[in-house]
């Protein structure tokens, strides 16, 4: 069945349509070398991208395939007829430590940066058969490491290279462990990952395979004795036996390599899988590390599994057929493990067998007649396989070995391993609608809700299968996650699925509260779970709505939870998309003012407080007007109408009226200047019931002391004469400059001490001082019981004088009242008198001072030297004409002009170089000459040009100029 192209759903009966055949997962290479061998190859290993190839005649080639240019060529110590033809090497994962055993016993190490082979002296005549690399994969030494022998012992060694001839590659070696039953054919030793003192061991013999966990010993300092032998002598191995059967059959221990990307098979742990060959097959399983009791071994064993050597075909059936009856198969002389597969080597064909279902994938003849191999070999660390024979190399490529693994999880019905594996979105859609379809044949519709979301099964049917059995829980579920799968795009879409999930959500809220409610009313006990899932419910929708609140209608959404009473989360959804008109629209229908305070104070929007400030101002004013008091962005004069409607109801005392409060603060904290907001507190003072100004007063007079008053005078004063505020009138009258009005209204209304305090004023005006308290003098005379008090008071004014007050006195009033002050006004005026006189005549001294002075000028000379110098041209004084200051300086008359002229304006520097060319060209003559010449004299001798004020408007001018010698100045 091919994928549908509309649905994207794939059939599980139709996996083999997802199959990825464009390259082989396996396919044999022929490696040529770029240089000639002259001998066979008699052993081989591969490990990091290294390849060791021995020879025949005992020479080791060391090649690095990522340079395989640079070769090493080694030799052993000793010739081969002494020490026998290499049997075997074995190299580490690292590739830094190789140890050689050849045909007569003798064996050697040899470390990655030498080109000597040592002879390992403590391991002489030990047939070396397997080795145990130490788990840490040290580079320096070999540290502990296991070695089986062909006799049945296991040793450990510690084997670090030395360069002094006298000491031994060794530091100690020591047989820790014997089998009874032939040579160890495989040994392996990994750690139990958190415990660093454990060990796990693996000893392979032909009929044999032990599992050995447990503690290892430690000693003081790094070699210095076995850590193995305790493991040994205090745990009993885990045993697999088998029944050997007749015949030659070769033997092995293998172990997979590192993962290529680090991710492990079928769970999140990090196993490695094994396998034994022996006579009976391939016995195959994982290395467990999730538990390190005794039980591990059984563990490992007991999921082990057994590949017969039956299942490998006969070369006549390469389709891959199993036999159908059993029967002996080809002689497997060696095997490999990758990740997934098992590599044969079948009477000189490569055999690849899929680890999880049995299936052939491989079968390719490579060897010819009578070939022999060397064996198939793994690099551990680089996933790499190889086989070698006496001539040849070839390796074994591997591409994209899992592909089908996903799909042989799916069969098994192991869907999350499935998905795991699954690389292509077709392939994860199979595993996504086959999990789903399992999942609901098990009843379990909540979970294949999930799953179903993620695959592409026709939405309809999905949805109409979970409604068809009542399963809401699970149909919401499905729409969240199909939700989530919509692109941004497929706006239609997502607002369809998101208006659907807006109705179940409000159904299952409901449904919730109906059934606590009917619990309570049968006195039910049992409400807690369905308060909870309540809950649940609620934060469920929260999230929902938070997260996909573009996909919902404005509109739709608040009908259908309107139509389902929900106002919890009816409220939530406004707000939630800032719709803060509608929550405060709400909050206030229902006269519900603390929550309605509450949304206010999350606002910046002036906008709504301006639409909302009138009804609250109304019923909620001091709170209102705290929170107003924390906005700096609002226009107080958009909350005027809101203030005034306030304080048209209120009947509270200034000091309470929230309106004042509230414009004293703009005021005074806001720093407002707007005329409208003035105007207001102006407003609401002048129209208070209370008869006390002081209030209004103190604004005023706080506006006096400010450069340019804010409020607007004319309309203050019309509100303070209609509501009869005669203290204010009269300060704006004088904030006005309308003094005189100021004190007649003071007047009119009795208020003597504010028209005296008025009066004085005008401090820079005496006139208009002296007539406002003449109009004060006239209200107290006539008010006044005697004339004694009367005067007394007036006496606050020193401009006014008894003869100013005499008309203002009654016709009877009797002299004798006032005569003290007539006569000491006729004394005042007499000593005021005297005084003129006395100036008078200072001043006629003075005058004729000043006139001997000016006679004396005429007689005013300077003494001229015969050798004086100009001292602007420094030639001689006397050559020309010239002029002399008091100060001393002389110049001469042209040079005198000259420099004037620099100094002078434009139109000083022209005037005088016209009359310097009229009175020395002789223009004009007579009384028009003497004229030129006394205005040129003055213009250009009216100062020194060295010393008088023009010189001190020079001082920034440079001392050398660009005219003058620089060299002279130099020190």
């Amino acid at each position: 069945m091919a994928p549908d192209p509309s649905s994207g759903y794939v059939a599980v009966s139709g996996l083999q349509d997802l199959r990825d055949d464009s390259l082989p997962v396996f396919n044999v290479e022929r490696v040529q070398l770029q240089f000639p061998i002259s001998s066979d190859f008699v052993a081989a290993q591969v490990a990091n991208n290294v390849l060791i190839l021995a020879l025949s005649t005992g020479r080791i080639l060391r090649i690095d395939l990522d340079n395989p240019a640079d070769i090493d060529d080694i030799d052993l110590p000793k010739r081969s007829s002494e020490t026998g033809v290499i049997r075997r090497m074995f190299l580490d994962p690292t590739s830094s430590h190789l140890l050689i055993t050849t045909a007569l016993g003798e064996n050697y190490y040899l470390h990655t940066q030498s080109r000597q082979p040592k002879a390992l002296s403590r391991l002489k005549g030990v047939a070396i058969e397997s080795i145990a690399w130490n788990p840490s994969l040290p580079t320096a030494s070999t540290r502990e490491i296991l070695v089986g022998a062909a006799d049945g012992n296991v040793y450990e060694v510690y084997i670090e290279p030395s360069t002094e001839f006298y000491r031994r590659e060794e530091k100690y070696l020591k047989s820790v462990y014997k089998l009874s039953d032939g040579p160890v054919t495989g040994l392996w030793a990994d750690l139990i990952p958190g415990k660093p003192e454990l060990r796990r061991v693996l000893v392979a013999s032909q009929e044999r395979l032990l599992h050995f966990v447990g503690r290892i010993g430690r000693h003081g300092s790094e070699g210095g004795g076995s850590i193995f032998t305790k493991l040994f002598e205090t745990e009993s191995p885990t045993s697999h036996t088998i029944t050997r059967l007749p015949g030659s059959t070769a033997s092995a221990l293998v172990v997979s390599p590192d993962t290529p990307d680090g991710t492990a098979f079928d769970n999140a742990s990090s196993d490695r899988t094994f396998g034994w060959l022996s006579s009976q097959g391939l016995f195959c399983g994982t290395l467990l590390t999730s538990s390190a009791s005794e039980e591990l071994g059984k563990a490992v064993f007991s999921e082990s599994k057994l590949f017969p050597r039956s299942q490998i075909p006969d070369p006549d059936n390469t389709a891959g057929r199993r036999r159908s009856a059993p029967q002996a198969g080809g002689a497997v002389s060696t095997v490999a493990l990758t990740q997934w597969h098992l590599l044969h080597l079948v009477d000189g064909r490569i055999v690849a067998m899929d680890r999880l279902d049995q299936r052939i994938v491989y079968d390719q003849l490579v060897l010819e007649p009578g070939q022999k191999a060397l064996g198939l070999f793994a690099d551990q660390k680089k996933n790499t396989f190889w086989l070698f024979t006496g001539q040849e190399i070839f390796e074994i490529v591997v591409t994209d070995e899992d592909r089908d693994v996903w799909r042989i999880m799916l069969k098994r019905d192991r869907f999350d391993a499935a998905l795991r594996h699954a690389k292509t979105p077709a392939q994860r859609d199979a595993v996504a609608t086959a999990s789903g379809d399992h999942l609901v044949r098990k009843g379990l519709y909540l979970d294949a809700a999930g799953v179903y979301g993620k695959s592409s099964k026709p939405f309809e049917q999905v949805s109409l299968n979970f409604i068809d059995h009542g399963e809401q829980d699970a149909l919401r579920k499905y729409l969240l996650t199909k939700l989530a799968t919509f692109k941004k795009s497929s706006s239609m879409q997502r607002t369809m699925i998101a208006s659907w999930l807006l109705e179940i959500f409000m159904a299952k809220l409901n449904s919730l509260d109906d059934t606590i409610t009917t619990k309570a009313e049968l006195s039910e006990s049992t409400t807690g779970e369905s308060q909870q899932m309540l809950s649940v419910i609620r934060t469920e929708f929260q999230d929902f709505a938070t997260r996909y609140k573009p996909d919902l209608d404005r509109k739709t959404t608040y009908d259908v939870i309107s139509s389902h009473g929900r106002e919890e989360e009816l409220l939530f959804y406004a707000t939630l998309v800032n719709d803060h008109n509608y929550v405060l629209g709400y909050w206030v229908q229902r006269e519900r003012w603390p929550e309605a305070l509450a949304v206010l104070k999350r606002q910046s929007d002036p906008k709504i407080f301006y639409a909302y400030s009138s009804v609250l101002m109304s019923h909620a004013a001091v709170e209102l007007v705290d929170i107003l008091t924390r906005q700096s962005n609002l226009d107080a004069r958009s909350l005027i109408p809101a203030l005034l409607n306030y304080n048209k109801e209120a009947r509270v005392p200034l000091s309470q009226n929230q309106a004042v409060r509230y414009l004293l603060f703009v005021i005074g904290q806001l720093r407002s200047t707007d005329a409208a907001v003035h105007n207001t507190l102006i407003s609401i003072y002048a129209s208070h019931p209370s008869r006390d100004e002081s209030a209004l007063l103190s604004y005023l007079k706080s506006q006096s002391h400010q450069q340019e008053q804010s409020y607007d005078a004319d309309f203050a004063l019309r509100l303070c004469i209609q509501h009869k505020r005669v203290q204010s009138c009269v300060h704006i009258y004088g904030s006005m400059g309308q003094y005189p009005q100021a004190v007649d209204l003071a007047l009119k209304n009795d208020e003597v001490e504010l028209a005296s305090m008025v009066a004085d004023r005008p401090e820079e005006n005496p006139a208009l001082r002296k007539k406002l308290w003449l109009a004060v003098a006239k209200k107290v005379i006539s008010q006044s019981d005697g004339i004694k008090t009367a005067i007394e008071f007036l006496k606050r004014c020193e401009l006014l004088k008894i003869e100013d007050l005499i008309p203002f006195f009654p016709d009877f009033v009797i002299i004798d009242d006032f005569k003290e002050e007539i006569c000491a006004a006729l004394e005042e005026y007499s000593r005021h008198i005297d005084s003129l006189k006395k100036e008078m005549d200072e001043s006629a001294r003075t005058a004729a001072s000043i006139k001997t002075k000016i006679a004396a000028l005429d007689n005013r000379y300077a003494l001229v030297e015969p050798g004086e110098r100009c001292y602007s041209c420094q030639y001689p004084l006397l050559s020309r004409q010239f002029f002399v200051f008091p100060c001393q300086h002389a110049f001469h008359g042209d040079c005198l002009g000259r420099r004037v002229v620099e100094q002078a304006g434009v139109g000083k520097g022209r005037r005088i170089k016209e009359l310097q060319t009229e009175v020395s060209r002789g223009v004009s003559g007579g009384p028009r000459r003497e004229r030129a010449v006394r205005e040129l004299d003055a213009l250009v001798a009216a100062a020194c040009i060295l010393c008088s004020e023009g010189a001190v408007k020079l001082i920034d001018e440079p001392f050398v100029t660009a005219a003058d010698d620089k060299a002279a100045w130099a020190l």
